[in-house]
């Protein structure tokens, strides 16, 4: 953890003049130490203190990410006002979060079946999902096409079981996804990748107003924005949000609920590649239990 004072001092380094006693911590995140804090104007600030030396890389990926996605969304994204290796750092977004993370507890502040939110998500992603993918890989971006979203998860897997031990059904689950062809976009679009409500600001009345950490954007399934919606909504819920999106010029996946379904169920593979990036062994221990199905 960063201690208040280094964070200050690294906060006035970068010309930010902050109040010591607004200053809080929110821990949850994997890749950022992250707290917010008053400057002496009165301005609230989201500070993001990298955890690893690896994490440098994926800030200039999100930089460019956020310059693009500011340009073609309807709602607030961070805007980055200090860049460095050892912080970045932008003025508050409104709204606030669908749900926080309080220690071993998830606190909702969203009703997952909300029709409001439901269908402001389902317009969202038709925005992000008609964002130019041309444009998106010019300015840096990633960009996968159908074939290798699928390679790309073969080689993952096989990593993965190279290093854990996973359990039968999970490989059986996997494998079957992998040889599924119906199971794989046919185009790819430029996503968020996790679109779950942590991510997402809202306004009282549910409406979404802006979305945070777009660290796993890139060009990609476009089934992946909408898995944690199948996951955390009831069914009618998920059907309002696939209803706006098409209303808001979405196009109609096949079997988007069966996409989510195996996306959501391959998620502790992804949970391995980032134990294993990390090194860490308490990530490790982790990524093992899930994979193993404890």
């Amino acid at each position: 953890m960063t201690g208040d004072a280094d964070l200050l001092a690294r906060a006035a380094a970068h010309g930010l003049q902050l109040r010591p006693r607004t200053l809080r911590h929110n821990d949850a995140g994997l890749d950022f130490h992250v707290a917010y804090a008053h400057d002496v104007h009165g301005r609230e600030w989201v500070l993001r203190v990298p955890r690893r030396p690896d994490v440098q890389a994926a800030v200039e990926q999100e930089q460019a990410i956020l310059a693009f996605a500011s340009r073609h969304l309807p709602v607030a994204v961070p805007d980055w006002h200090v860049v460095a290796p050892d912080l970045v750092a932008y003025p508050l977004l409104p709204g606030r979060p669908g749900l926080t993370i309080q220690g071993e507890d998830v606190v909702w502040h969203l009703d997952p079946g909300s029709e409001q939110y439901a269908a402001e998500l389902g317009r969202l992603l038709a925005a992000l999902h008609a964002a130019p993918v041309d444009e998106a890989e010019g300015v840096g971006v990633e960009v996968r096409s159908p074939a290798e979203v699928r390679e790309r998860w073969a080689e993952d897997i096989d990593r993965v079981a190279a290093e854990f031990e996973v359990h039968l059904e999970l490989r059986r689950r996997l494998d079957a996804w992998l040889e599924d062809d119906g199971l794989w976009p046919e185009e790819t679009v430029f996503t968020h990748g996790e679109l779950y409500p942590a991510h997402v600001l809202i306004e009282d009345d549910d409406a979404v107003s802006g979305v945070l950490d777009w660290t796993t954007a890139r060009v990609d399934d476009p089934a992946r924005d909408f898995m944690y919606q199948h996951a955390f909504a009831p069914p009618e819920a998920f059907a309002a949000t696939v209803a706006a999106y098409a209303e808001a010029g979405g196009r109609d996946w096949p079997r988007l609920e069966e996409r989510c379904a195996a996306l959501m169920a391959a998620g502790p593979v992804g949970y391995g590649l980032f134990a294993l990036t990390t090194g860490r062994e308490e990530h490790r221990a982790a990524a093992q239990a899930q994979l193993a199905g404890e």
